[in-house]
């Protein structure tokens, strides 16, 4: 309570000296804060760094493999009949495509019924998969089969229900052409060898259906399957599907209409996907020298550094970097990235000289080979590979930026620690003042209290003596 009150009897301002003098044992607090704030600013650079060198190495690896490359674009003189696409495997190449027919699938429809009523057919409806011989009258080669119960009470809706529940490698639906319902019954897959057969031998109860099979010739209601026929270069293949799939390597051809003139279909090196491949690497580059330029910087206007201005580590990552940049590479017929249009400018960055870049697009395997020659050899294998390992010898668990954010975060608890024990200091130090300023305050307030008692005798004895 004393404490609380200090100079409240000698008028000393026991609270204002003491708060003083703690600022004074304050003082290095400033000093660390100012350090913490500065580790705290540069370990958030090496984490944008870090992030930035995983992105490069990520864009470097791709130029250091075949997939940077490896990408084709594909063209046909006639989309609509015939539509191409080249996968990561395709090879520049060029060839016709004469389509004589289109694959289907097997069909077979019923007699028509009143929407909605009931079929009045009673029986089980077999289902046989397998193929039908390319005879006039067709020979039916069977496989498995699946059997579904008709009651007299079935729907043409409900015998569908049932057969698509059977999962019987068939599709059913309805077919309504005004007043009646049709029972169509499909497969599930194009081709000659995905064809059914129905009702073998033929239940009678079944009749009223009217579902008939090719081998019934003239009767035989619905279509037969075929296979997609078609001539590549003057070669005749076949497909059970109207998608041919790597019939050309790494090519995939969808057979859309039959063709009258063969489309000529063309496969070449997609130099666009290229392009934005190595701009992409140009770019992550850019973007970390960037950031190590401006965290290193100093600006004479201002008298100000960035915040990791004459940091040794930075400043050799920065060096190394652009140093590795500058280097070459053996086995192309490129040597260094400014002989394919990566030219290095005066502030440390990359840029595209779009001229060179095209030529040297007309060199496909030299231009991958500048980037992707593993010669064993840091120092002479392709930009790719150089950048790609370097990249990721940084972010590693023991790597340059990894070690060095590890360190920040070492200094910035240490200086927590430093902080804590200066404030701890100063408690114990405003705690000691407070004792001895507060006792000094009682002594004074002791003192000017028998100072007033002293006067006022004097004061009574004068007036006593007169």
């Amino acid at each position: 309570m004393a404490i609380s009150a200090t100079g409240v009897g000698s008028g000393l301002d026991v609270q204002g000296i003491v708060s003083q003098l703690v600022a004074i044992e304050k003082q290095p607090l400033k000093q660390l804060q100012t350090k913490a704030s500065t580790f705290q600013t540069q370990l958030s650079l090496y984490g944008k760094i870090k992030s930035q060198a995983s992105a490069l190495g990520d864009a470097a690896a791709l130029l250091a493999g075949a997939s940077g490359w490896n990408s084709q674009k594909a063209s046909s003189s006639n989309a609509t009949a015939v539509g191409v696409t080249a996968g990561a495997t395709a090879v520049a190449t060029a060839f016709s495509v004469d389509v004589q027919q289109l694959a289907r699938a097997q069909s077979a429809a019923s007699a028509g019924v009143a929407a909605a009523s009931a079929v009045g057919a009673t029986g089980d409806l077999k289902i046989e998969l397998g193929s039908w011989s390319a005879d006039v009258l067709p020979v039916f080669s069977a496989g498995s089969s699946v059997s579904v119960t008709v009651d007299a009470t079935d729907t043409i809706s409900s015998i569908a229900s049932k057969i698509n529940s059977a999962n019987a490698g068939v599709v059913a639906t309805v077919l309504r052409d005004g007043t009646n319902e049709r029972l169509v019954i499909k497969s599930a897959a194009t081709g000659t060898a995905s064809g059914f057969r129905l009702n073998n031998p033929a239940e009678a109860g079944l009749a009223a259906l009217g579902i008939t099979n090719p081998s019934d010739g003239v009767s035989f209601v619905g279509q037969t399957a075929m296979n997609a026929e078609v001539k590549i270069n003057g070669v005749p293949v076949s497909s059970a599907t109207n998608k041919m799939v790597d019939v050309v390597p790494g090519v995939t051809l969808q057979l859309n209409q039959l063709t009258t003139a063969a489309a000529e279909v063309t496969v070449e090196n997609d130099v666009d996907a290229i392009t934005k491949n190595i701009q992409g690497f140009v770019d992550a580059y850019n973007a970390m020298n960037t950031t190590l330029a401006d965290a290193t910087k100093y600006t004479a206007a201002t008298k100000t550094g960035g915040p990791l201005q004459g940091d040794a580590t930075t400043l050799g990552l920065q060096n190394v970097l652009r140093s590795m940049l500058g280097s070459t590479s053996v086995g192309s017929t490129f040597s260094y990235l400014s002989d394919v249009g990566i030219e290095r400018q005066t502030d440390g960055s990359l840029k595209i000289n779009t001229t060179k870049l095209t030529s040297a697009q007309q060199d496909i395997p030299n231009l991958k080979a500048l980037f992707a020659t593993d010669n064993s050899n840091k120092l002479t294998n392709g930009f790719g590979l150089k950048v790609r390992d370097f990249a990721r010898g940084l972010v590693a668990f023991d790597g340059l930026v990894s070690t060095k954010s590890t360190a920040l975060q070492g200094a910035i608890t240490r200086n927590a620690k430093d902080q804590d024990r200066v404030t701890d200091r100063a408690a114990r130090v405003e705690v000691q003042l407070l004792k001895q300023y507060s006792a000094l305050d009682a002594q004074m307030a002791q003192l000017n209290g028998l100072s007033s008692y002293v006067t006022a005798q004097l004061a009574q004895w004068n007036k006593s003596s007169s």
